[in-house]
């Protein structure tokens, strides 16, 4: 029988938090929900599924600790895309030394796959920085490591393009790519959570499915019920707008992610691991008639 966990998640009114909170929550879990807006409606939708939502910022060392009381289990996620590089580091550490100080009992780094391979891509090593200080700590820890996610064809910057009908990235269009669902990434933090002991201090990336842009066009075609065309946005264009994930599609294209699908599927049986197809066909695609129109 699975030991029920208190856990504290962080970011969890976003994508990779909430898909946490909502797995734990699924599991029987008692979920303590970080967030500095507790009034907003991601809030509240996690408040009805029976979080508890508490208000606090990983800036704050104090009020990382006050969240931690009566909890066994941290989830410690940053955002380089809202708080920028430098702070997410700042924050992560800081929130890893309330942790210990918290005598939290687990805690669960999420970062990204390959961040430990000297990738120079900043938003890679930045969430790195975080994991070299957990290290250090000397408190029993996971690094939760996940590839690029599947739900970034339906991204702010995707979705428009792709109600008009194409779906751009800048990589080739036969390049193969590794990807991950959120709703995985919820089950497979979960997963460690009830693992506890077996899996301190270990690191593991983990991924869902490998497919080129084209492959992903075509099972998007197949899933939306029109057309999709591959294109590929040049890494000019991509650099134009972000050095830093410039950086990654460059490294994606040179060296690309290598996690052991196979085996990662055998090793975590209890994690219900989606195929991009998978995910495709469950999504709501009506999202797509409410998406800007690309250009």
């Amino acid at each position: 029988m699975t030991t029920k966990r208190t856990v504290l998640v962080t970011g969890a009114t976003g994508q990779q938090g909430g898909a946490v909170a909502r797995a734990l929550l699924s599991r029987g879990h008692s979920v303590k929900a970080l967030t500095r807006r507790p009034d907003s409606d991601a809030a509240r939708r996690l408040a009805s599924a029976g979080a508890n939502v508490v208000g606090g910022d990983l800036s704050e060392a104090a009020s990382v600790i006050d969240a931690a009381r009566g909890v066994d289990t941290m989830f410690l996620m940053g955002n380089s895309y809202e708080a920028g590089m430098e702070e997410e580091t700042r924050q992560g550490i800081i929130a890893a030394d309330a942790a210990k100080a918290a005598g939290i009992g687990h805690l669960i780094y999420s970062s990204v796959a390959d961040a430990d391979k000297k990738t120079g891509i900043p938003h890679f090593e930045s969430k790195y920085l975080v994991e070299r200080h957990i290290i250090g700590l000397g408190i029993p820890f996971t690094i939760s490591a996940p590839v690029a996610f599947m739900e970034n064809a339906v991204a702010p910057w995707s979705a428009g393009a792709l109600s008009q009908g194409t779906y751009a990235f800048a990589l080739p269009a036969e390049r193969p790519l590794q990807l991950v669902a959120l709703a995985d990434i919820g089950a497979f933090v979960t997963a460690l959570a009830e693992r506890r002991e077996s899996v301190f201090g270990k690191r593991f990336d983990f991924a869902g499915d490998e497919l080129s842009g084209q492959e992903q066009a075509r099972i998007l075609s197949q899933a939306i019920g029109r057309p999709i065309t591959y294109q590929e946005i040049p890494i000019a264009v991509a650099r134009q707008q972000s050095e830093d994930a410039a950086a990654m599609f460059e490294w994606f294209d040179r060296v690309g992610y290598d996690v052991d699908i196979a085996a990662l599927r055998k090793d975590f049986p209890e994690v219900r691991w989606h195929s991009f197809a998978d995910w495709a066909k469950a999504f709501d695609w009506s999202v797509l008639d409410r998406a800007p129109s690309a250009g």
